[in-house]
């Protein structure tokens, strides 16, 4: 009776050690099985014929796509073992399967695979039950269904004939698909009767749980059909349902409960099927994972018939996550999201920090795993605008990011994509250390600083880093020194000293000459440094360099921006109407995407020229803009446009030297603050557009009124209980823009009533921008209302003291209320922040005369004279200046 007992907890350990793959303790228990109970020599050479196999194995494990070929000479004890058991034949029959199921894998190991499928055809393979048997039975079934399938794949077939093939092909992934389900159920039962044995165990401390290895068959039986569906499926003329039977089986493998020896193989699972998702399945083919594929999907190919479902089933499945408020993705970029976020998880989980040598092939194999997620992340997210979501993602990738330049470089793209420029310029920074050699980063990070930051000394930096590089980036060259000369020309344009105004644009004129020198061939080269000829009020040469850039790109919306401009400055104002006006009707995406053909119609409109000539556009319909100048479509080779463009310009030659004029007789032109390019000033870009609604200054108190203003108008209409806006900030900038352009035509043409209107339309999207407060003084002055004009005059200077405009009719009223001495201090402070505002020297001329100080007034008027004769309908610098 002792004998029993002790010969059943003996067999109960062994099954436990195999059912554990705890090899190792094998040789140990069959000494005492031997000895203990009597007649089971056959029953020890199988377990020892098992466990020397599997530390052979374990040992000397196999690779995918090899093919051992030959006898061992190591498992030549391992045959003598199984040959022994199978001789005899005294063992039960279960017993007897598992050793033609050891001996078949044996066979398999020495590269004899007709004779391992001879085995399981003996054997049975098909027949053998999965119920009420022990867990490691179950292993050795799902590890048999996974080398049949190998030996299949590796046997040649001996037609070749195309049914035959695709039969082969057929039952090899079943065996892979079997194999994969049994080896799902085989390691959620190994890891419950694991948890059960801890559980039951005394408090006596004992054995710590033996982590379990999938090794090299469980592991192909659960990877290997989702690949070679994959592979056949994206083969020409290939059977395409192979594709919606990959996707499904992916999604089984991932329903099925997780254990802890599959989270690795999950996570890989996981991230495979979400690149399937977003590179291979449009919405059209999607299907609900809950929901057994469609019969017919858009992926197959229409030709050949099939069902999309297993041609098997199993008598025990493994178990499956189910319930009632189990989230379940509707569309594919939504299941391939949750997908990625949740390797994302399990990536940071597992990342290997460590910097200890020992730790190296770890770190770069979870390293690279992460990077592939995030790269999976980046498009998944890209695709759907939302890269804040991303830039939080590859937030938490930095705590193993050290020195990587891919992730810190992808960091930097998304914080800029997710309007975090100043965060963006610091890991920029990092970028630059990491790859010193790379032209392209301080470029973008000197484009960050002149766009929405106005860092223009840290982009100067940026920019001599590119000039400074040597030959190693000698292809970026002409690069560097357009964005060196951007940066001195905005920081011109900040300057309050004439005297540093001119220094900076003399710089920047020669680092623009010096860009096209070395790129000749690039108009944005050629526009630049037309741009700063324009500006210094060169305007002969500088139509003679835009001309070369509409030659190199003849659509280039800036380019055509300054030609209307020049024309205006030369006084040629129908000339530029028509280019405005056909460049409009042929390039009409330009005022919907952009907005700067509507700065170049709305503004030269403006111009009191040419109020009496222009019909308004009806601003409540876009189609009317374009209708408005072109009643007809023309073909881009034929068009007005080209034509005008190119006869115009070939009657203004290039010069062929530049002199600087002398310094007495030059006047720089950093153009009304309150009209600059909207890339230029901070908190007004968005999304990648520059805002049209925004006109203040660059100087750095507006910088901070800008701020202000758009604060105060969200307090504003938050007290007026008004809707907020949805989407992004841009278009309803563009909007408030329009409707304040609409008001001044109407306020130029004397309709008060209109003007209001429009005003009050754009104060219900802005109720505190000084433009519209601005343009309520214009309309209170219409009125007649001089002192509600002097009073929104003041108040929009309140919100922005540098706006020029404001302080120009400012100080009008004042004169013509007898306030001389006020009225010239704010003339001549507007002075100094543009120093080219005819208008500003012309009011200081008259309050001057009025004053009785004639003499000093005689040269306002003339200093007037003087800059109107090269003054454009609008200044310069309204025009982007950006890399």
């Amino acid at each position: 009776m002792a004998t029993r007992k002790a010969g059943s907890r003996l067999e109960t350990e062994i099954e436990r050690c195999r059912s554990e793959s705890q090899w190792e303790r094998i040789p140990e228990l069959v000494k005492q099985l031997s000895a203990k109970l009597i007649a089971n020599d056959d029953m020890a050479e199988l377990l020892l014929g098992e466990s020397k196999l599997e530390q052979y194995l374990k040992e000397q494990p196999l690779r995918q796509g090899a093919s051992p070929r030959g006898p061992r000479p190591q498992l030549t004890e391992v045959r003598k073992h199984l040959t022994a058991t199978l001789d005899r034949g005294n063992l039960k029959s279960e017993f007897l399967q598992e050793s033609n199921l050891v001996m078949a894998k044996l066979n398999y190991v020495e590269g004899d695979y007709r004779e391992a499928l001879n085995t399981y055809t003996r054997v049975g393979l098909d027949d053998l039950p999965l119920m009420a048997v022990p867990p490691y039975r179950l292993r050795m079934i799902a590890e048999a269904y996974a080398t049949k399938g190998l030996c299949l794949e590796k046997l040649p077939i001996s037609s070749s004939t195309s049914n035959l093939h695709v039969d082969r092909e057929q039952d090899v992934i079943t065996c892979y698909e079997k194999a994969g389900d049994i080896a799902l159920l085989y390691l959620q039962e190994i890891e419950r009767v694991i948890l059960t044995n801890i559980q039951n165990r005394s408090p006596k401390p004992g054995p710590a749980p033996h982590d379990q290895e999938l090794g090299f068959f469980l592991e192909t039986g659960l990877q290997r059909a989702h690949v070679l569906y994959f592979k056949n499926g994206i083969d020409v003329h290939e059977d395409q349902q192979n594709l919606t039977r990959g996707v499904g089986r992916f999604r089984e493998l991932l329903r099925a409960v997780e254990t802890r020896t599959t989270q690795n193989l999950r996570m890989t699972i996981a991230r495979q099927l979400a690149e399937i998702l977003l590179r291979g399945m449009c919405e059209q083919s999607y299907w609900n994972p809950l929901e057994d594929p469609p019969c017919q999907s858009p992926l197959d190919d229409p030709l050949r018939k099939g069902a999309n479902t297993k041609t098997y089933t199993l008598s025990r499945k493994a178990r499956v996550y189910s319930g009632e408020n189990i989230f379940c993705p509707q569309e594919n970029t939504e299941e391939a999201l949750l997908l990625l976020l949740i390797s994302e998880s399990m990536a940071n989980r597992d990342a290997v920090l460590s910097r200890i040598p020992e730790h190296r092939s770890d770190r770069l194999i979870s390293l690279q795993s992460a990077s592939v997620v995030y790269d999976l992340l980046t498009i998944a997210l890209g695709r759907r605008g939302q890269y804040e979501m991303l830039s939080e993602c590859l937030e938490r990738a930095m705590k193993f990011a050290f020195e990587e330049f891919h992730l810190w470089y992808q960091f930097a793209l998304s914080l800029m994509a997710a309007g975090k420029s100043a965060r963006a310029v610091k890991v920029l920074r990092e970028c630059i250390r990491l790859k010193p050699d790379d032209a392209t980063i301080p470029l973008l990070a000197a484009k960050l600083c002149m766009g929405s930051l106005h860092w223009l000394e840290e982009a100067e930096k940026f920019a001599k880093t590119v000039v400074d590089a040597g030959e190693k980036t000698s292809e970026f060259k002409a690069k560097g020194y357009l964005a060196l000369g951007l940066a001195y020309s905005l920081q011109a344009t900040d300057a309050s000293l004439r005297g540093m105004q001119e220094v900076l644009q003399r710089k920047a004129l020669l680092a623009f000459q010096r860009a096209h020198s070395l790129s000749p061939t690039d108009h944005q080269a050629a526009f630049y440094l037309a741009l700063q000829l324009a500006i210094s009020r060169q305007i002969p040469e500088a139509l003679g360099y835009v001309r070369q850039a509409l030659q190199l790109q003849g659509d280039d919306v800036n380019s055509l921006h300054l030609l209307a401009l020049l024309l205006s400055a030369q006084k040629h104002y129908h000339d530029a109407l028509n280019i405005i006006d056909m460049a409009l009707s042929e390039y009409p995406e330009n005022f919907i995407d952009s907005g700067r053909g509507s700065s170049l119609l709305d503004r030269t409109i403006a111009d009191r020229r040419q109020l009496n000539t222009i019909t308004l556009p009806d601003f409540s319909d876009p189609e009317t803009v374009s209708d408005s100048s072109s009643s007809s479509s023309l073909s881009r080779t034929e068009s007005p446009l080209h034509l005008f463009v190119s006869s115009h310009l070939h009657s203004h030659p290039k010069p062929d030297t530049f002199v600087w004029p002398p310094a007495a007789q030059s006047f720089s032109d950093p153009g009304p603050r309150q009209e600059h390019s909207l890339c230029n000033s901070p908190d007004v870009y968005f999304h990648g557009f520059p805002s049209l609604f925004s006109v203040s200054s660059v100087h750095a108190t507006s910088v901070a009124a800008s701020r202000v203003e758009q604060a105060l108008s969200e307090v504003a209409s938050s007290l007026q209980s008004s809707a907020p806006k949805q989407g992004p900030l841009h278009p309803w900038m563009t909007l408030a823009q329009i409707w304040l352009h609409a008001a001044e035509v109407y306020i130029g043409i004397g309709k008060p009533a209109e003007a209001t209107a429009c005003t009050q339309e754009a104060a219900n999207l802005f109720p505190m921008s000084h433009n519209v407060l601005y343009m309520r003084g214009q309309v209170a002055e219409l009125r007649g209302n001089l002192e509600e004009a002097l009073r929104w005059y003041e108040e929009a200077l309140s919100i922005s003291p540098t706006h020029v405009k404001s302080m120009q009719r400012l100080a009008l009223i004042l004169h013509q209320l007898g306030r001389y001495s006020l009225a010239e201090k704010i003339l001549r402070d507007a002075v100094q922040v543009n120093s080219t505002a005819h208008e500003v020297w012309n009011g200081l001329g008259e309050v001057l005369q009025a004053q009785g100080n004639d003499a000093a007034a005689t040269e306002c008027f003339l200093t007037a004279l003087e800059l109107e004769a090269s003054s454009p309908a609008v200044p310069f610098t309204i025009i982007p200046r950006v890399l």
